[in-house]
């Protein structure tokens, strides 16, 4: 256990399995978190997540910028809408899919995860089986 703050100053984006791109803040690798993530993902225009879920991990998330609909649940069958300014929970294992609502803004997030290897537990998930 270290006793030192860590800051981190993204000024990249990296691509995830969820296919977005995240600028990546607090992980384990990044500032030796041991017990959560967190990162700002940005939902381009028009786009959308792989449907996917945390095995084992709880997400919060506060929409930053635009307007997400998020498909979940088995078969991503349900949804909810969230705009900026909102706070979202996913419980752990729960498939989702969020989608940028906008066609010519992109949608921005803060997320954070109690997985501090935040892309370890990213599981793909297939709405049809």
């Amino acid at each position: 256990m270290s006793d030192q703050i860590v800051t981190i100053r993204p000024e990249k984006t990296i691509m995830t399995k969820q296919l977005l791109p995240n600028f990546v803040g607090i992980s384990q690798e990044s500032a030796g978190s041991t017990g959560l993530a967190m990162n700002i993902v940005i939902i381009p225009p028009g786009a959308a997540a792989a449907p996917h879920y945390h095995d084992g991990f709880e997400t919060a998330i506060y929409i930053l910028e635009g307007s997400v609909r998020t498909l979940y649940g088995p078969g991503l069958k349900q949804e909810t809408i969230n705009h900026a300014g909102e706070f979202m929970f996913i419980p752990a294992n729960v498939p989702h899919q969020p989608i940028n609502m906008s066609a010519t803004e992109p949608a921005k997030a803060l997320i954070a995860r109690n997985d501090p290897n935040e892309q370890e537990s990213v599981v793909p998930y297939d709405p049809e089986q």
